[in-house]
């Protein structure tokens, strides 16, 4: 808990956005119509309720009108809180840096308020601390210093990756998969037996796939997500072995079918490698050999290798003929127009036919 000397502690701080909505919700107001009374946007007034804005001289004489409670009632309810939000940016000593730092992950901050993962905040300062508290360090500029930096800069191309974004994102996804429950450990041999349900799971619906893999990866002993990208963090998909407990994060960025089917057996095959002791992040612009054995067991296993090279060389690249021979492989017809317009540069009018996925964001 942060403190300052008078023992002002961030948990304490109440805006007054929470005073209003339990005066209305104690008078059985709705936001709608306190918008209404007010002559306020409903914007307006859901974002003062959820400390996203702050009580303006105007909207406190609004709010006398419509819940007959004074004026100055407000502005000195917001002066308190203003006063609070600077003794303790004060004796947090926030610098402009990491002010800085909250901007360049502003994104992913805003989707965690969204969501209700972290809670909202309408000042900077607020901002950073809840950042802090959230990512799990003292000082936002402290972020380079750690492992997951040494892994951004692995690739040729590391200025596409911000270290920032690619933390935060982290933190989101062991966010997710923390609260998933596991009843076993890893099980190798478990997986190595499931990897043709897993590979079933494509036939459902994106919903009901999500699901299931979720149901098929924790009998396996892997926390299972997919985590929204943000632009900075170039992430096909992401593995860690943290506190006994292995997770597997994809992101919703591949919205081809067949893309996400390649990547999450690829992820599948550094589990398979031992390819990891705490973790490893899978980016689009990476080359190496750990990524082109993991490349080469997604191929094999989606498609079989020399059934493939009959189908190439018989060019018989009909749809019915591409549908009849994915058939016969049990995958998606997705599947196998994907890698001939990954492996074809005059293919790629087959296009049309590939899948795309519509995810549901967590």
């Amino acid at each position: 808990m942060v403190k300052n000397v008078n023992g002002l502690s961030l948990d304490l701080i109440v805006h007054p956005g929470e005073t209003i909505k339990e005066i209305i919700d104690d008078r059985g107001i709705t936001q709608e119509e306190l918008a209404i009374k007010t002559g306020f946007s409903p914007k307006h007034v859901s974002e003062v309720v959820r400390g996203k804005k702050d009580i303006s001289s105007k909207f406190a004489n609004a709010l006398e009108i419509a819940l007959g409670i004074p004026t100055y009632f407000w502005i000195n309810l917001q002066g308190i809180y203003d006063k609070q939000i600077i003794e303790l940016e004060s004796i947090n000593n926030i610098s402009k840096e990491e002010y800085d730092v909250l901007e360049e992950i502003k994104p992913i901050i805003s989707y965690c308020e969204k969501n209700n993962v972290i809670v909202s905040s309408s000042t900077k300062s607020l901002g950073v601390l809840n950042a802090r508290k959230f990512l799990g360090i003292t000082n936002l500029t402290k972020i380079p210093e750690l492992n997951i930096s040494h892994v951004a800069y692995r690739g040729s191309t590391h200025n596409s990756v911000n270290v920032y974004v690619l933390y935060a994102w982290q933190k989101l996804c062991e966010y997710y998969t923390d609260r998933i429950q596991l009843v076993e450990n890893f099980n190798k041999d478990k997986l190595i037996e499931n990897l043709g349900n897993i590979r079933n799971a494509m036939f459902l619906k994106p919903n009901n796939m999500i699901k299931e893999l979720q149901k098929i990866f924790a009998s396996c002993g892997v926390a299972f997500a997919i985590v929204r990208h943000f632009t900075g963090a170039p992430v096909q998909g992401y593995i860690q072995k943290r506190n006994g407990k292995v997770t597997l994060c994809m992101t919703i960025r591949q919205a081809y079918s067949d893309i996400f089917w390649f990547t999450l057996f690829h992820e599948i095959g550094h589990l398979l490698n031992d390819d990891f002791e705490d973790k490893m992040l899978d980016y689009v612009f990476v080359d190496s050999p750990l990524e082109r054995k993991a490349d080469q067991f997604s191929k094999n296993f989606l498609l079989d290798e020399n059934e493939y090279k009959k189908f190439i060389k018989n060019r018989k690249y009909s749809i019915s003929s591409i549908r009849d021979f994915a058939k016969k492989q049990d995958v998606i017809p997705s599947i196998v127009i994907g890698r001939m317009e990954k492996e074809f540069d005059d293919y790629t009018f087959m296009a049309k036919y590939r899948t795309r996925y519509k995810w549901i964001e967590i």
